[in-house]
């Protein structure tokens, strides 16, 4: 089985004064984004970047894989709020995505810090999204629980 996705951009110009449009997307969920250098490097003024992309689908499929595992566990949790930082830095004479920080606040009924902890480390390392980055991105996750849904 395999699921392939679409992603289309037109750039014009040179890097540094250039810009682009993310043009559409297969699924049509968003389409019409702008990108840049600057976007990328200085203020984002409207625009995306391709961390903030990166950003937006590690936090998804990381809430995805610890809700699997939290499942698997037999403590599936009530809500997950998934924050990621994507990094952008400067490294000798290039550029790289050098870390992503993940921060999860977890409502999980039963469940203790050390558990939920341990379910966002295996979670990490099972994350399809942390695979793809792994040896080439450092990344990190902080846990936490939240208080449970009334």
């Amino acid at each position: 089985m395999r699921a392939d996705r679409r992603a289309d951009v037109v750039w014009q110009g040179d890097l540094m004064s250039g810009s682009g449009t993310i043009v559409s997307t297969g699924s049509g969920a968003f389409a019409d984004l702008g990108v840049s250098w600057a976007a990328r490097t200085e203020e984002s003024n409207g625009s995306t970047s391709p961390e903030e992309l990166v950003a937006a689908a590690h936090a998804a499929c990381f809430s995805m894989a610890l809700s699997n595992t939290l499942a698997q566990e037999g403590s599936a949790p009530e809500r997950l709020e998934t924050s990621a930082v994507c990094s952008f830095e400067k490294v000798d004479d290039g550029w790289k995505i050098s870390r992503v920080e993940l921060d999860v606040a977890g409502a999980v009924p039963g469940m203790d810090e050390d558990a939920f902890r341990r379910a966002a480390e295996t979670a990490k390392e099972g994350c399809p999204v942390s695979k793809a980055l792994a040896g080439n991105v450092e990344i990190t996750v902080r846990p936490h629980l939240a208080e449970t849904v009334a």
